[in-house]
């Protein structure tokens, strides 16, 4: 058995890594010859477009559609993908005018995916400011000794921070220790009572409980309570390197995996360890059968463990590589501070401004959810943070603004979700207000730019239009849904909004791509 050093991996690039993970749909390297299919695919579908483009216009387009104003490229492309114009809507408007460019059931309520992270985005950037930050703050029942004991239990309360990642957790640590804290004679005491207990038990949108875009929030939320393990196969020492961060004290892995040749097959199914409690009270993630040196490097992503599990676990060694120590191995357990603690540090998280560029550019569904629950909680301090509280707080800031958005249904504020709703029309109103706003710079700056980064980065890179629209997509299942502004060549800002529900929405991205380069011509 081997207990790997985890591999330092700054929030940035975690972000990154995990970014398939945070989408409804993740989506995963093709072996070869599935890339050689997907190509052949794709150049059939130029084809096909390109015959479709040399048809009169009114073979493709419905009259009804034609009036609306929707191009023919956008209706073809929904044909072929086998969606009714009756599961889309759109809208269309150019900023500052007065009609629509394009309105298609535009007023219909619709499921909007990871677009309603526009909303919570746009609500916490107004309501709490762009500078607000969250704190987590390390108590004990006594101050320091001379020697640096701390006699006692401690306590860890949170108050939401969606990206306390072991960088953060380090400065915290880093805190105690220079405030005199060294070695800890009781247990840690978890305080997560700034949210309502039960976001556990709410199950998840399609079943897949480890999925990193199915973590439930949580007050004390650690790296997203996500495991990421680095595969690497290291063909000059004939061995398989396995690495994982964040570092959890109770983690141990135990690395079998034999590095093969040949073909790479099913990379996935050797790479997943089985994890497993130890009665040690350690956590056991073992790798186990051949991995072929073809498979590359790869990275896994399990959220498999409990918040407090990985609260504690990442406290814990952080504060032993800080050079802390524990009296004995300490228990675990969740409780309030006591009204005479003793303040040991207090760390404050980054600046709302930047939480909301990775919620956006990654499509971060626990980080959107954390927003939205921390958007109640301190607006309205009439208890623990609650769906119910955020939601309402968030209709009366929009009614204050003259937003009565009729359409909008919200649930927990990420789109993940079958129960969220509003239509394009509404959305594309709220895009508007958001655009003459204070906040207006700071929330295009957290959207996905076309074929340049986030969710984006891979669609229509060699197209015109590239680097010149800023949409938030949105996929689940059934869904398929796109918000934002796009630049048109003319140097005129479109609000667009473009919504897909129906069976077959994964087969309609033509149509939406189709849709911003129209929009990007200036929709002639």
């Amino acid at each position: 058995m081997s207990n790997a050093l985890p591999r330092i991996v700054p929030a940035a690039a975690l972000l990154a890594c995990l970014a398939a993970g945070f989408t409804t749909t993740p989506t995963y390297a093709k072996p070869a010859k599935a890339k050689a299919a997907a190509a052949a695919t794709a150049a059939a579908a130029v084809a096909t477009s390109a015959a479709h483009a040399k048809r009169p216009a009114a073979e493709a387009v419905d009259p009804a559609a034609l009036r609306a104003g929707l191009p023919a490229t956008v209706v073809s492309a929904l044909r072929r993908a086998n969606v009714p114009l009756s599961a889309a809507s759109f809208y269309v408007v150019k900023v500052g005018a007065p009609m629509a460019r394009a309105s298609w059931n535009a007023e219909q309520p619709m499921n909007p995916a990871s677009t309603m992270k526009v909303v919570t985005t746009f609500a916490g950037l107004q309501l709490l400011g762009p500078d607000f930050r969250w704190q987590t703050s390390l108590y004990a029942d006594a101050q320091p000794e001379v020697d640096g004991s701390v006699n006692g239990n401690i306590y860890l309360r949170g108050r939401g921070d969606p990206k306390l990642v072991p960088e953060e957790m380090a400065k915290l640590v880093s805190t105690a220790r220079r405030a005199g804290a060294s070695k800890i004679n009781g247990d840690i005491v978890l305080d997560r009572s700034f949210f309502a207990d039960g976001f556990d038990a709410n199950g998840t949108i399609d079943g897949e409980s480890t999925r990193a875009y199915n973590v439930n929030p949580d007050a004390l939320l650690y790296s997203f309570k996500t495991l990421s393990f680095t595969i690497s196969p290291d063909p000059a020492s004939r061995s398989v390197a396995v690495s994982v961060t964040p570092a959890l004290a109770q983690l141990r892995v135990d690395n079998r995996l034999a590095l093969t040749n040949g073909r790479c097959g099913d990379w996935r199914t050797r790479a997943t360890p089985a994890i497993t409690p130890q009665p040690d009270g350690t956590v056991l993630a073992a790798f186990d059968g051949n991995y072929a040196a073809d498979c590359g490097e790869h990275v896994v992503n399990l959220a498999t463990l409990s918040h407090s599990d990985f609260i504690s676990g990442g406290f814990v060694a952080e504060w032993q590589l800080a050079g802390g120590t524990f009296a004995h191995t300490p228990g675990v357990r969740s409780g309030p501070v006591p009204r005479n603690a003793v303040l040991l540090a207090r760390h404050y998280g980054e600046p709302l401004g930047d939480i909301v560029r990775d919620i956006n550019k990654f499509s971060n569904n626990v980080m959107a959810r954390q927003l939205f629950l921390t958007i109640g909680a301190e607006i309205d301090r009439g208890g623990p943070a609650s769906t119910a509280r955020s939601s309402t707080v968030i209709h009366k800031w929009l009614q204050k603004q003259g937003l009565d958005l009729r359409s909008l249904v919200l649930d927990n504020g990420s789109g993940l979700s079958r129960d969220e709703r509003i239509s394009a029309y509404d959305m594309a109103r709220l895009l508007q207000q958001a655009l003459a706003s204070n906040v207006g710079p700071a929330l295009i700056d957290s959207l996905p730019i076309l074929g340049v980064d986030g969710t984006l980065r891979n669609r229509l890179t060699r197209a015109n239009a590239a680097g010149n629209a800023y949409l938030k997509t949105g996929t689940l299942q059934d869904v398929r849904a796109l918000a934002g502004y796009v630049d048109a060549l003319n140097g005129e800002r479109y609000v667009v909004v473009a919504y897909i529900n129906h069976p077959n929405a994964s087969a309609a991205q033509e149509a939406h791509d189709a849709l911003m380069q129209w929009v990007y011509r200036g929709a002639p």
